[in-house]
């Protein structure tokens, strides 16, 4: 297997905190790991599996409004690069109690985004365990990546984690 490169936003958080435990998970020698702020999106066209982490704070947080996230800064420049025969898993933070309306909606948005590449979005997840009442990150019938909820279901994370690398490692080949 190819290294994976692992993109995430914002630091000093819940979603560094699930990158850097995808990044243990995986293994040193097979995955390399940035923060979307501090690279150009010729790291990423690099790899050949992808994997995304996002965080979604609220619709007040994520809108084109919010210029403070990393990923707001990430996200236009992604608009128009080549990423087709590439893979790309999805993993986004969210509130399902606090903003079950709104829940993991940034990672819809970044795959929308992704879906403008060319690349194969991997790593679909059934809603079977969650609670929310809408999500820009459900689309047909399944989440377009990993939702996680470090907020109120912390304890539910690390077997999430290892379920969904289950689905994604065998598709990186």
């Amino acid at each position: 297997m190819s290294k994976i490169g692992l993109f995430y936003g914002p630091t000093e958080g819940n979603v560094e905190k699930v990158a850097k435990l995808v990044a243990e998970k995986i293994g040193a020698d097979l995955i390399e790991v940035h923060n979307v702020r501090d690279i150009e999106t010729d790291v990423v066209v690099q790899y050949s599996n992808i994997i995304l982490g996002i965080s979604t704070l609220g619709k007040h947080t994520w809108s084109s409004d919010n210029e403070g996230n990393d990923w707001d800064q990430f996200l236009p420049k992604m608009n128009g690069i080549d990423l087709k025969g590439k893979k790309v898993a999805i993993f986004g933070l969210g509130d399902h109690i606090a903003y079950a309306d709104f829940f993991v909606d940034a990672m819809g948005e970044l795959f929308e985004v992704v879906g403008k590449t060319g690349a194969t979005v991997i790593g679909s997840v059934s809603d079977e365990g969650y609670e929310f009442n809408e999500s820009r990150a459900f689309v047909d019938g399944k989440f377009v990546g990993l939702p996680i909820d470090e907020d109120f279901e912390e304890d539910m994370t690390e077997e999430r984690v290892d379920n969904w690398l289950k689905i994604i490692l065998p598709e990186m080949k």
